[in-house]
């Protein structure tokens, strides 16, 4: 079976600074990837590149089979290639579910059998947000917000889901339950990448995972293989 997000030889610089030098990686559908590295590794660099926020200098990205390297962020999302953000940005004037109904509208134009999916209510009662539908952004607290990003990505209707640090800053009670929401995700059939610092996170959720450092792909296995990796020990913690 073809893999469902294959990267080969990314390149991305920024002026004479090489932030992916030639990284590869594939994603099989239906998996839980894990991406990690040190500050400054090129995840973020990836994802960006991945999603179409940034254009590359070299390789080719493919998705479903189908050559997207040069195709705008809109489309990729259109396709199923859906990304959720570290620092959520709602519509702050818009409430809760108001806020769904616009990933939902964007993401079905153009798509055969428009909208399709779950509905509004049913994506926030997954979220555990159904008592919050009717209120701004403001007034959630920040697991809420948290949970209101990863339920705008899931209103795109996801094939694969990027989550970029979605428990950043949060109680290890509130991680644990962001991750009983990604697992739910991913047994519904969504192929998840998960970019994360909190390592034992990656490591429960995770069946592989690829680690960048400086730009580059140093390492690749499954958590146990991964954590026993000379390479890894090195980036993370120096000679």
């Amino acid at each position: 079976m073809a893999p469902l997000l294959e990267i080969n030889g990314l390149v991305k610089r920024f002026g004479g600074f090489t932030a992916l030098n030639r990284v590869s990686l594939t994603v099989k559908a239906g998996e839980r990837f894990g991406l990690i590295g040190p500050n400054g590794s090129g995840k973020t660099t990836l994802i960006n590149c991945v999603s179409g926020a940034l254009p590359v200098d070299g390789g080719v990205i493919r998705f479903g089979g189908r050559d997207i390297t040069t195709l705008p962020a809109h489309q990729r999302t259109r396709l199923g290639l859906v990304r959720s953000f570290q620092i959520p940005k709602p519509f702050s004037s818009m409430t809760v579910a108001e806020n769904l109904e616009i990933p939902r509208e964007y993401a079905s134009a153009g798509r055969t059998g428009a909208r399709g999916g779950a509905d509004t209510a049913e994506i926030l009662a997954s979220m555990g947000l159904s008592a919050k539908a009717h209120l701004r952004p403001a007034g959630l607290t920040q697991i809420e917000m948290r949970k209101l990003e990863l339920a705008r990505a899931m209103a795109a209707q996801p094939k694969l889901l990027i989550s970029d640090e979605a428990m950043a800053g949060l109680s290890s009670a509130e991680v644990d339950d962001i991750l009983t929401i990604l697992f739910r995700l991913n047994e519904q059939g969504i192929t998840i990448v998960m970019i994360e610092h909190i390592m034992r996170a990656v490591m429960r959720f995770s069946e592989r995972i690829v680690v960048l450092d400086v730009g580059e792909r140093i390492a690749e296995g499954t958590p146990d293989e991964v954590v026993r990796n000379p390479a890894v020990e090195k980036a993370y913690l120096g000679e």
